[in-house]
């Protein structure tokens, strides 16, 4: 408990620069395969956890500006097709959320 309190609290002080260093966005060790994946499952992962829609540049933050965001949305929408949620375009954004098949 103790090393996860001063984790926090080291990361709390951290200038937004030095949070960037600790999430590494290349992923250059990966073979390009397992790189997309990570990204697909950082994008996801980033809109499941958001209230609102997020949007492009958002999106881009997590993943790294030179991938192509509609790329991995469409690849992340063909992995979800048959699953009871769903990547939509919501307000100029993304969001994950459950299918509309299951709103009654």
């Amino acid at each position: 408990m103790i090393g996860k309190q001063a984790s926090k609290v080291s990361l709390s002080r951290m200038g937004a620069s030095e949070r960037d260093v600790l999430f590494v966005r290349e992923l250059v060790d990966l073979p390009l395969a397992l790189r997309w994946c990570e990204w697909m499952l950082r994008v996801k992962a980033a809109m499941f956890t958001s209230a609102e829609p997020l949007i492009l540049e958002t999106l881009a933050r997590v993943v790294g500006t030179d991938r192509s965001i509609d790329l991995l949305i469409d690849d992340l929408q063909a992995e979800l097709h048959d699953r009871p949620c769903e990547i939509v375009a919501v307000a100029g954004g993304w969001q994950h959320r459950s299918h509309s098949a299951y709103d009654p």
